[in-house]
């Protein structure tokens, strides 16, 4: 293993813990003496925390933890409990006693801590320039740029020192280093992921974004983190249905609404995009991005940058000169607002978002250039306000309307630098916007959610009675069970017919040697109808860890191996629907 294998993602090194072939005190010790470009760290976990940590997932089963000694770091306006929080100021440094609830949540599914990571101060900037712990620079060199805020959040999964990250979005933080970086930024519809123990920039549009080399790997970060927190009045919880790829109606910026800032190479690029996508998709038609554009001219010109003095006044107030200038020039902006400019523009967005609902009745999915163009740490030193607002031109409006965002990889321009496309879609379209990157990028199918213990629900695969159609899916039905979606297991199972009544029993065994993918249904189910499940299966099956393809480990019903030696193998239909059909035939 090399000091770059967090490169191969969350996939592939589960896979590698399932089979053997490493261990979280291997990792461990790669992560801890990576080398790391300039200005990433802020805070790094000792060779000792993370020898500690692996000492604890060594007792722990790699079946049961979809995020099993998987490396992450987290930006560091984010609370991890013994570790100062900085927010890139050094005199606003605290140490908290509780980690924040997202971060509580990755450890409990497994993840390894690395480390916190630089930001632009107080989270206020997407140029990742603005940090007394010095500038970022992108992992494609040549001076140019990480972007911010979450600028070492990005640069720590593109330069392969961690397998995914936590950053913030308010203003595009969670995007426009993803674009800098050429990696995968989730920007989440506010309040589905907490923003308890999160350094407020601006209280009613934060949220926590995910940084990954992949799409897949995003969806399964996603899914260990979303849900409702008790004492978190900003979070939200919904369970809406995915659109498949090929029925997304696909809305694209019209030719005369979009401004490059003369960047030949960034428009090519999007027109590249948005083909691609358009042969994916069931149906295309170009919008007009006036209503948005005007969304977002309101962060900065309107009284949003009151909210981002309202947390940190008392402390601007304390220690001004302990700010960066430019940094707090932006928070002193806010005080040439008066309560009636607030209501206004309250009343504007109100119609703004009326206009963008109505829009995203016609289109499900809205494909944008993350950002117009690119810049080097020299050209954003020159022009440090007007260019970082040209970088949000097509992200900041985002958290205003409520809308959720998926940004890719979008190619290289002919001078080689990082192009981007960002998929937005209305609040909690989370799940269609990964499917179509997925698609894009060619990768399987992102996976759903496979546990949500703050939502008391439970993904459950199901292969044979309980399908739908079958006899037993009534049960699931009647325990309050939802289809979520059919699917296939990971290449390690065989399907067994057993000769128990007059239909036969289907039995899912896992072996070590020639096993097959075989069709399952996901089904979300409430926790507490698990008991009432287990009750109702007999010897010999009984519900397991089932390892889904593409990633993730959920609970299913499994077959006891020595049962199989009586049943007939089935595997080659793929199913249990397929041999059924066959049987009638």
């Amino acid at each position: 293993m090399t000091a770059t294998a967090t490169r191969t993602g969350i996939t592939a090194l589960r896979e590698a813990y399932l089979s053997g072939e490493l261990t979280p005190a291997d990792v461990a010790e790669q992560v801890a003496a990576a080398p790391a470009p300039p200005a990433v760290w802020i805070t790094k976990a000792g060779p000792d925390a993370l020898r500690a940590r692996a000492a604890e997932l060594r007792r722990l089963d790699p079946a049961g933890l979809p995020l099993f000694g998987i490396p992450f770091a987290v930006k560091d306006n984010i609370d991890v409990a013994g570790l100062p929080t900085t927010a890139a100021c050094p005199a606003f440094a605290y140490v908290p006693q509780r980690h924040a609830p997202v971060v509580e949540k990755l450890l409990a599914a497994g993840a390894m801590l690395v480390g916190k990571t630089n930001l632009d101060q107080f989270a206020t900037g997407l140029t990742g320039s603005r940090s007394p712990y010095g500038a970022v620079e992108s992992v494609f060199g040549g001076g140019l740029i990480a972007g911010g805020s979450s600028s070492g959040s990005a640069v720590a999964v593109a330069a392969g020192l961690v397998a995914f990250s936590l950053g913030t979005d308010t203003a595009g933080s969670g995007r426009v280093p993803a674009a800098f970086n050429g990696i995968v930024g989730l920007k989440p519809t506010r309040g589905l992921l907490s923003t308890v123990g999160v350094v407020p920039a601006c209280r009613s549009l934060d949220c926590v974004s995910v940084f990954t080399r992949d799409v897949t790997d995003a969806a399964a970060v996603l899914e260990v983190v979303r849900g409702p927190v008790a004492d978190d009045p900003w979070s939200r919880a919904a369970d809406p249905e995915v659109v498949p790829p090929e029925a997304v109606r696909l809305g694209v910026a019209r030719p005369e609404a979009l401004d490059f800032e003369g960047d030949r190479g960034q428009a090519e690029r999007y027109v590249a995009g948005c083909l691609a996508l358009a042969r994916l998709t069931g149906a295309a038609e170009q919008v007009d991005l006036a209503p948005l554009l005007e969304a977002g001219s309101l962060l900065y010109q309107g009284p949003w940058v009151a909210e981002r003095l309202a947390d940190l006044e008392p402390f601007l107030r304390d220690h001004a000169d302990q700010i960066l200038p430019l940094t707090r020039g932006i928070l002193q902006g806010g005080r040439r607002f008066t309560a009636a400019d607030t209501f206004r523009a309250q009343h504007r967005l109100r119609e703004l978002r009326a206009v963008t609902r109505r829009l995203f009745e016609r289109i499900d999915v809205l494909a944008l250039p993350t950002v117009p163009t690119t810049y080097t740490l020299d050209e954003i030193a020159a022009e440090p306000l007007r260019r970082n607002a040209i970088l949000g031109r097509y992200t900041q409006f985002a958290n205003l309307l409520d809308l959720a965002v998926v940004t890719v990889p979008n190619g290289r321009t002919p001078d080689g630098r990082p192009a981007s496309l960002s998929l937005i879609g209305p609040a909690f379209s989370e799940a269609t916007l990964l499917a179509l990157a997925a698609a894009l990028h060619g990768e399987p199918a992102a996976p759903a959610a496979a546990w949500d213990p703050a939502a008391g629900t439970v993904e459950l695969a199901v292969v044979g009675h309980h399908l739908r159609g079958e006899p037993r899916n009534a049960e699931l039905v009647a325990l309050g069970g939802r289809f979520v979606r059919t699917t296939r297991t990971a290449p390690c199972y065989r399907l067994f017919r057993l000769p128990v009544g007059d239909a036969g029993l289907p039995g899912l065994v896992r072996v070590a040697d020639g096993g097959t993918a075989i069709e399952v249904e996901l089904w979300r189910v409430p926790a507490t109808a698990l008991g009432a499940l287990l009750t109702s299966v007999s010897a010999p099956l009984s519900i397991g860890h089932v390892s889904i393809a593409g990633g993730g480990v959920v609970p299913g019903f499994l077959c006891e191996a020595y049962a199989a030696r009586d049943g007939r193998d089935i595997s080659a239909g793929g199913g249990w629907r397929a041999f059924r059909k066959e049987e009638a035939e």
